[in-house]
């Protein structure tokens, strides 16, 4: 067994470093966003933020970590015990299980030995690995509702099904087209296709695949103004009304997890990863140029991780039907477009920069969609007047 161990050592030690760089910085990843987040929260609202522990606040999250560890674990008397507590403990390990095919550094498509910014990479279907492993969480969160034996529990785990269902497929289909163009499931392979110049980066000539790929995945982490699974003017807290403690931390880390998940995938696929003009890319690459696409990566994620937050602050909840008529009536008939418009251009062997004519649909379903709303605005408006001239309703 030692001879075995020290045979496959050159292979095993990079997974299981980068096992250890993900288990020691994702949830130091989730205890300080949240410190970003109410300091960006706190600029929105022209308000100061956490600044009292330590120096700019800083240390305010590692004493909330401890206030809640420190809390007593409260266990409601009508709550189906096993489950209650294997649903947080699913819902973070299916989120961390999913960055296994996840590069968070460069990684070179040839790569064979030494460190590499990735746990198992090679894999040839790694996206949808990927999908199929985050799409798990899923479970976690209706286990916890049900387990909960709570009305308001329930409630949040059926919406949080409806919508994961909903939303797994333009997510699934916004990603085909760049499948389809890179001619590969793996994520390297995806990253590969898209260096050079800015202009080959994916978001550039299949903005509306981007667009439907990053309105999917923020619903699918059920943050405002997607978050009908736990809201609280309507199911106090949804879900996880009846969690408190660590259990509710779990719950929360998982939430985090899938935000970066998001981050790096919308990074990776559509804003060239690790790419960047005058960067070579990483094989046979010095430590050096490796360091700098790893900075590249981490600073376009940083990007969408604060586009994701401004979004939490700056709009309004989603209605329920609202929600699921923006997935079935509006992304998945934008991803069949583009869809089709990556067929038509692989078929006839066109420039694929002609898809960035598809920019032109979102719009015109905006307009479509916009125009329908003052329709029934106005249809509403002639009733209440026609009802008034009668007298059947009165307003003073």
């Amino acid at each position: 067994m030692i001879s075995s161990l020290l045979e496959y050592w050159p292979v095993l030690w990079p997974a299981l470093a980068a096992i250890a760089v993900i288990l020691a910085v994702v949830p130091f990843l989730g205890l300080y966003m949240t410190f970003i987040e109410r300091k960006v929260a706190a600029y929105v609202q022209d308000r100061v933020g956490p600044n009292r522990v330590g120096p700019f606040g800083l240390f305010q999250a590692v004493a909330d970590g401890i206030k809640i560890f420190l809390k007593e674990q409260l266990i409601p008397d009508h709550v189906y015990t096993a489950l209650y507590f294997i649903a947080p403990s699913f819902s973070l390990i299916t989120a961390m299980f999913a960055l296994v095919v996840m590069p968070f550094g460069p990684v070179a498509t040839d790569y064979q030995s030494g460190f590499r910014f990735m746990v198992a990479p090679g894999i040839d279907i790694g996206i949808l690995m990927m999908l199929a492993i985050s799409s798990l969480s899923a479970y976690g969160i209706i286990v916890g509702g049900w387990a909960s034996n709570n009305k308001y529990s329930i409630y949040g785990a059926i919406r949080s099904c409806a919508q994961f269902i909903s939303y797994e497929i333009p997510l699934g289909m916004s990603i085909l087209g760049v499948v389809a163009i890179a001619g590969s499931l793996n994520i390297e392979r995806i990253v590969a296709s898209q260096s050079g110049s800015i202009l080959d980066w994916n978001m550039f000539w299949q903005p509306v695949a981007m667009l439907v790929f990053f309105t999917s995945a923020l619903a699918e982490t059920n943050r405002l103004p997607f978050d009908l699974p736990e809201c609280e003017q309507e199911l106090v807290g949804g879900f996880h009304t009846e969690y408190s403690g660590i259990k509710f931390v779990l719950f929360f880390l998982a939430e985090y997890t899938h935000i970066v998940t998001v981050s790096f995938l919308t990074a990776l696929l559509f804003m060239g990863g690790w790419h960047f003009p005058g960067l070579p890319g990483p094989s046979g690459a010095s430590t050096t140029v490796l360091l700098l696409g790893l900075f590249v990566l981490l600073a376009k994620v940083s990007l969408v991780v604060m586009v994701i937050i401004l979004l939490r602050w700056a709009l309004p909840r989603f209605r329920f039907d609202q929600l699921m008529g923006l997935a079935w009536k509006g992304l998945i008939p934008l991803a069949l477009a583009n869809l089709v418009g990556v067929a038509i251009v692989l078929t006839l062997g066109l420039p694929k920069h002609l898809l960035i004519a598809t920019a032109v649909l979102p719009i015109l379903a905006a307009y479509y969609s916009a125009s329908k709303f003052n329709a029934s605005l106005a249809e509403g408006n002639t009733l209440r007047n026609g009802l008034r001239t009668q007298g059947a309703v009165s307003y003073e």
